[in-house]
């Protein structure tokens, strides 16, 4: 059974950072929203209350019913801090001047949260309210020299707050309080590691599918790939894998995946459908709308084959924990659904049950499980790649020509990335075709021909994201490259657009 941390999530931006900070100590974490509070079984160890960019004192702001308290270990971060405090009768204000950026904290002698910390421990604050005055069952175990109220304990009860943030690396020991908590106050066991999550999710899918077959659509990416695997290593040849070519991979993308699956051992369909895709796609300008004629034309193509299967009662799929989040954030779920997001109705459609072996992981997680299954490093450390492929990296409508274009020119600019070294340093890469063109010379003659445009990001999860900061040369080179080589390209740009406030796909 693995201990549980729970975080109620107010609406921080970092309330995702805080499950991974959890997970790094090997211990399991879940958010929930603050109004959404789970059943508290016994494998719950502690709960955190997160940050929120509300106030305590806004008419609208996070309330929750906190019953919990006494019960289980409880750490109020930020406005989880401020709430707890303000609840309990205490009064928090308006900060005069708003509490941004580092701090040193003086800690109480002998408090088991800051066991370990250094005397002026440098932590990170962000809020634009602070406690003026704590209840009378609260004592003060930290200030700094601008917040006199930097951390709190609940007398008779382990209930912390801290009006700062332990779970990003500008809080120098931050690492250090939570493991504090969670292995110390919580007394967690730590041994949610990936060869934990492999045995218990391996048994979890045997004891569900039994002799049932599983059809699980491959893409070629990492989360599709573990999750195929993973099943495969629960039920072996009752799972059934089905690749489709939708005419919008990279180039030579279908052969080289496929031979990579076959030398995984894993029973795995090709199906070419190129041309049913693009011939949908015709005329098709607006992103949505190309998103919706992919995912129904795959949900054609791959209903046909899933036909061929006799006895299918399982559609395995590569959901992600982000994924899941999302359907629940205190922010409701996405004002728009990507149509392209899995197999989005198939499952009703033709009355199969749902395996979601990954649901539970970030992506860095992932592909800590692909490395402990022994899947090869040329899947696991591939970049993401959009689910309608290149159709969203072409801008306007969709030809045969375009595609060949963008195909050719990511390929040169993949390719690149491998040969300088510079393939692992960034998170995702592409070739974008702009629907613009441009003037240009070639030898003696004018031309006006079409534009594309590098991307290049860091990240860590891709929630947010930098744009690749590569060498001028290499980009020198490459445009050089893409405009002798690609017919077509007479101009070659690159994006330096960060994530917020752009996104790292144009579509």
């Amino acid at each position: 059974m693995t201990d549980k941390i729970i975080i109620l999530d107010c609406g921080s931006q970092y309330t995702q950072l805080i499950a991974r900070r959890v997970r790094e100590l090997n211990v399991y974490s879940e958010i929930h929203p603050y109004n959404q509070i789970p059943e508290l079984d016994e494998q719950v160890k502690g709960i955190i209350i997160s940050g929120s960019p509300h106030s305590v004192r806004d008419h609208h702001a996070p309330a929750m019913e906190t019953s919990f308290r006494g019960k289980y270990p409880v750490l109020g971060v930020c406005y989880g801090a401020q709430y707890l405090a303000m609840k309990d009768g205490g009064d928090v204000q308006a900060s005069k001047h708003r509490e941004y950026g580092r701090a040193a904290l003086q800690t109480k002698a002998g408090c088991d949260l800051f066991k370990g910390m250094k005397e002026a421990s440098v932590v990170w604050m962000s809020h634009g309210d602070t406690i003026t005055e704590l209840p009378p069952n609260f004592e003060v175990i930290a200030s700094t020299d601008s917040v006199a109220n930097a951390a709190f304990k609940v007398q008779n009860e382990a209930t912390y707050g801290i009006q700062f943030h332990p779970e990003v690396t500008h809080s120098e020991e931050g690492k250090q309080l939570l493991e504090n908590f969670i292995l110390g106050i919580c007394k967690c066991s730590g041994d949610w590691t990936p060869e934990h999550f492999i045995e218990a999710t391996v048994n979890e899918i045997r004891e569900k599918v039994g002799q049932d077959k599983v059809i699980l659509g491959l893409s070629g990416g990492v989360d599709s790939s573990v999750a195929a695997v993973l099943v495969e290593e629960a039920i072996g040849d009752q799972l059934f894998c089905i690749f489709i070519d939708n005419g919008l991979l990279r180039k030579d993308e279908f052969d080289r995946v496929l031979e990579s699956y076959a030398g995984m051992g894993l029973n795995v369909k090709g199906v070419r459908a190129g041309d049913l895709f693009l011939d949908a796609l015709a005329g098709i300008s607006d992103p949505e709308k190309k998103r919706k004629a992919i995912g129904k034309v795959f949900i054609d193509v791959f209903e046909e084959e899933s036909n061929k299967i006799e006895g299918a009662k399982w559609l395995a799929q590569g959901t992600i924990y982000p994924d899941v989040i999302e359907s629940m954030s205190v922010k409701g779920p996405s004002a728009t659904i990507k149509s392209h997001h899995n197999v989005g109705g198939l499952p009703e459609k033709m009355n199969l049950k749902v395996l979601e072996p990954l649901r539970l992981l970030f992506k860095d997680e992932v592909r800590r499980v692909g490395r402990t299954l022994g899947i090869d490093k040329t899947i696991l450390d591939r970049h993401p790649f959009p689910g309608p492929g290149l159709a969203i990296r072409i801008l306007g409508d969709i030809t045969e020509e375009k595609v060949r274009i963008t195909q050719e020119a990511d390929a040169l600019f993949i390719q690149g990335l491998k040969d300088h070294g510079l393939y692992d340093e960034i998170w995702q890469a592409g070739a974008i075709f702009l629907p613009i063109n441009s003037v240009g010379v070639m030898g003696d003659e004018r031309t006006y021909e079409n534009v594309i445009c590098l991307r290049a990001v860091t990240s860590i999860d891709g929630m947010t994201a930098d744009w690749g900061h590569l060498p001028h040369e290499f980009l020198a080179r490459i445009s050089n490259q893409i405009i002798n080589q690609v017919k077509g390209i007479n101009r070659v740009v690159y994006d330096i657009s960060s994530k917020p406030p752009a996104t790292i796909e144009w579509e």
